[in-house]
Parts: C-alpha cells; structure tokens; sequence
C-alpha cells in the first residue's frame, strides 16, 4: 500500500513556531471534560473524563505521564474551579482564558475540536491568561459574593412585607423610612401578634422618627385579612433568618481578614482620623471595623481619596488583592476594568470608541464612587462635574471612574498616602483655561472682562 504523501504548505509560507510544546488544552462541561495533549505525548491524544473527583485525579495523572507542563481551558461557569485548582496543586500552570477569545473558525463544532483547537493556539503561544488573584484573595472573594445573594435575597422579603401592607391598605412603609428599623420591625412584631389598635401600635414609634404619633396612627388603619397577615408571618421571618445569615458571614468574613499579614513590618501605624463625615451605618453593612483591617492589609489608608468608602476599598481588595503587579501599568488596569475607551478603526477612520461591556464588580463599585463626586469640593469633584458638563453624565462617570482607577493604582504600588496637593498645577492650569474661554466668549459678543483686584 502506497504512503500518503504529506500536504506541503502553500509557497511563501512558513510553519508556526511552537513556543509551549508542553501545552494541553481542556474543553470544560458540567458532567464531562476532554482534554487534548499534542499528538506525539500519547497514542490516544484526547480522551474523555468525567466530572467526578476521582476522574479529575485520573485527568491529572494522565497529563503528568504525558509531560504536560501548561494547560489552557475556559473559564465556563463555575465548572472550571476543581480543576483549576487540581492541577494548580499539582504544580502544573493553568492558563485560564476566556471564551471570546478563542472562538473556532466557522464549520464543524464538537467538544473535540473544541479542546483540540485550544491545544493549539495555546502551543504557538496566542492565548492570553485571565487575571486571578492569590487563594488567600479568591476565599474572601467568594464570601462576599455570597453575602451579596444574602442581600438580595433579604431585600425581596423585604419587599414582600412592603406588598403585604399594601394589599392590607397599610401606609405604615411610606410614613417612615426604613420599614425593617426598630419602629418598622416592632409594629409588624405587634401586628402579628395578633394587636389591631392603631393608638397602641403607633405608641411603638422611636422618639428618632420624624413622623409624628398621629400620622402613623392613621397609617396603621386597614383591613387586616388572614391571608395577607400570613404572608407578612413568613416574610419577617425570612427577612430575620438571612439577617442571621449576614451577620454569621461577617463573622467568617472578620476572622479571614484577620489571616492577612501586614504590609508592613510591624504594621503601617495609627490609623489617621477619617477626613469625612460620619454617615449613618447603612442598612446591609459590615458589623466591624472593617476600615482598620482594610488600613492593615493595605498599608495606606484608601478612604482618603474622595469618592472611596470601606466598602469600595473592600471590593478592591475582594475582586484584585493588594498586589497589581500582573498589570503592567494603570493604564492596563483601568482597561482591565473596561473604564478606557475601545477604539475601533478602520480605512484609517475610528468606527467606534465606546468602552467594552465588561462585567466587573470593581468597575461597577468605582462608577458608584464617581457618581458620589457631585457635590463634593475636592478636585475629584470638579473634574467629575466638568465632564458632567461637556460630555453628559454617562460618559463623566466613566471619566472619573477612569481617573479613581489610576489613583488607587499609583497608591497601592508607591505605597503613599493620598496628596491632594498634587493636582493644585492642574487646577491652575484648568482655571487659565476657564478663562481663555470666558475671553472668547465675551470678545464673541463685543464685550471685554476686565479683572477686578479686591481692596
């Protein structure tokens, strides 16, 4: 039988370097996984595993005996996480990436193509690894996003009590602010307890309530229906149930942040006063000091930046760590974020310069931060509401977002306290512009300013 000659490639053309010759590729599903080595590793080079434990361990034996060094795989759902952290345990590098990025050329699709493809582009070296911090930082990242669904969870019984009152023509929840407060949660306690007079419920007011006596008197008539006071019973007592689930994973949550070691030696020293004003304790906030632990961690104190609370220093720390180092500069770090633009050109013509749609907690917790920059007098401030003006509000949000990223970059790796003092050439240079503008305006309409010294 006659051999098969080798297809040669096309004239001008060379073949692709292989630049990890020691590169797997993974396709990930929630009961199966298959995994693709390069063709001379094994005489079966992809093979099938389950999704149970002891396949895993198989998967991982096998990809040693085949000197597997690097592996690639998507970062689809949350199926990738035993693996990831198998074969990280094994000392093998991982290259997480993801999905839009390696996309197959049109034609025929199979979990096999799939791994076999990714195999590939990880070999000649043209995927790139998604950014993942340490352990210590993925443990306290997966609490707070489970204490985030306790939020959730909590604020829909909240409004299931809210809809209860309505149906029972109950006005008590539009006469005070806060319906799951003291006053909100010992009327309902008294409701359900089976009192119906509205002088004696209102009598449970807390002296703080603006609304007077009489007001919520006359909101607490209504008709009390069986049907509607038992779906308040269940709504409470759910509320109070995922309140006792918050308040146990901030406890959890406490003692993790506690395991973190200082970054410094012997600790950064006192924490400096706060420079802004004591706000009311929210309603889902940490029960701790969690300004101090963040101070601790971090070296610096990241709420003396206009804009930044504990929480969003506290998202920083959940979402990246305190060590940016796998960015290059803050600029890679705000386009990480999806806060620059993404300049689209083409025949020498920007198409687009909209930012991408990224989905990232940190960017959504800075966009907050940004947003609070209206009334406020720093720098920050002004910036914020001079692109307010010239470019609307979307888009100045994303601007200050942008210029937060960058600040909380430079903190963290210089390890210096927030200088207000840094931007006053930059306001001087802003305030002569301000007025090369007003001259042109004025001169525009026949007009000359003149400048007025004060006595």
């Amino acid at each position: 039988m006659a051999k098969r000659r080798k297809k040669k490639l096309p004239r001008g053309l060379a073949p692709v370097p292989v630049l990890e010759p020691n590169a797997a590729g993974v396709d990930i599903g929630a009961t199966e996984i298959y995994i693709a080595v390069p063709p001379d590793r094994d005489s079966q080079p992809v093979r099938r595993f389950a999704t149970f434990t002891e396949d895993l361990m198989a998967a991982a034996d096998w990809l040693q005996r085949c000197g597997i060094a690097t592996v690639a795989m998507e970062s689809t759902g949350v199926y990738w996480i035993p693996l990831f952290q198998m074969l990280e345990g094994r000392g093998l590098k991982v290259c997480l990436v993801n999905a839009r990025h390696v996309k197959n050329v049109p034609g025929r699709k199979s979990d096999v193509s799939d791994c076999q493809w990714l195999q590939y582009l990880h070999a000649v070296g043209l995927l790139r690894a998604s950014f993942r911090p340490e352990q210590q930082v993925c443990a306290v990242r997966s609490l707070i996003r489970y204490r985030e669904s306790l939020v959730e969870m909590a604020t829909v019984h909240l409004q299931h009590m809210q809809k209860a009152l309505d149906q029972m023509n109950l006005q008590l929840h539009h006469v005070i602010s806060d319906l799951s407060g003291t006053t909100g949660m010992a009327i309902l306690d008294s409701i359900l307890a089976g009192e119906r007079d509205p002088r004696r419920l209102a009598r449970l007011r807390d002296p703080r309530i603006k609304a007077t006596e009489a007001t919520i008197t006359k909101s607490l008539v209504g008709d009390y229906r069986r049907e509607h006071l038992f779906t308040l019973g269940q709504s409470v007592a759910a509320y109070r149930h995922y309140q006792q689930q918050m308040a146990a994973c901030d406890v959890e949550i406490e003692q993790m942040l506690g395991e973190f070691s200082s970054a410094t030696e012997g600790g950064p020293g006192p924490l400096p006063p706060s420079s802004k004003h004591r706000q009311k304790p929210r309603r889902n906030e940490m029960r701790f000091d969690l300004r101090g632990h963040l101070y601790r961690i971090f070296g610096i104190d990241l709420t003396g930046v206009p804009g930044i609370n504990a929480l969003t220093a506290h998202t920083l720390l959940s979402e990246v760590g305190r060590d940016l180092s796998a960015f290059r500069s803050a600029a890679a770090f705000a386009s990480w974020m999806g806060l620059c633009p993404d300049n689209r050109v083409s025949g020498g013509k920007v198409l687009s310069s909209r930012t991408r749609g990224v989905n990232n907690r940190l960017a959504r917790a800075l966009r907050l931060a940004a947003q609070s920059l209206f009334r406020s007098q720093s720098w920050l401030g002004q910036y914020y509401r001079r692109m307010r003006a010239k470019l609307g509000a979307p888009k100045a949000i994303t601007a200050a977002a942008h210029k937060l990223a960058r600040i909380l970059f430079h903190l963290l790796t210089t390890r210096q306290p927030y200088d207000e003092s840094v931007f006053a050439q930059q306001e001087i240079q802003n305030n002569q512009r301000m007025q090369r503008k007003l001259q042109q305006q004025a001169k525009a309409f026949g007009l000359q300013l003149v400048e007025i010294t004060p006595s």
